[in-house]
């Protein structure tokens, strides 16, 4: 199962609402979502940035799950998600690009 990394940030253009009653409506839906989806599991950790505009996930699933949470905050909330690789596997990864690289420049001198 992959790891992702979604970094949210709150959509300007979207159409919140002025009045701060619907407003503080709208921000609690929000907030009841999220502890919908850290109960079940669905975001192992949920964060705000300091800046107030945004924040960040961390979950776990493959492809289709992470579209689907992506989406299902859109056009309120913007996501960039990051699927996110293990130390050890990136480093095995690297390892093996930087051997391949000096063998070919070995094999062509």
């Amino acid at each position: 199962m992959a790891k992702y990394l979604s970094v949210w940030r709150y959509n300007l253009n979207a159409p919140w609402p002025t009045d701060p009653i619907e407003s503080e409506k709208v921000n609690e839906t929000l907030l009841a979502a999220t502890d919908h989806l850290l109960e079940t599991g669905e975001f192992q950790e949920f964060g705000f940035f300091s800046d107030g505009m945004g924040g960040y996930a961390i979950s776990a699933g493959d492809s289709k799950d992470m579209l689907r949470r992506a989406w299902t905050l859109t056009p309120l909330i913007l996501s960039e998600v990051h699927e996110i690789v293990p130390y050890e596997t990136g480093k095995k990864i690297m390892r093996a690009l930087f051997k391949a690289q000096i063998e070919q420049v070995s094999a062509s001198k």
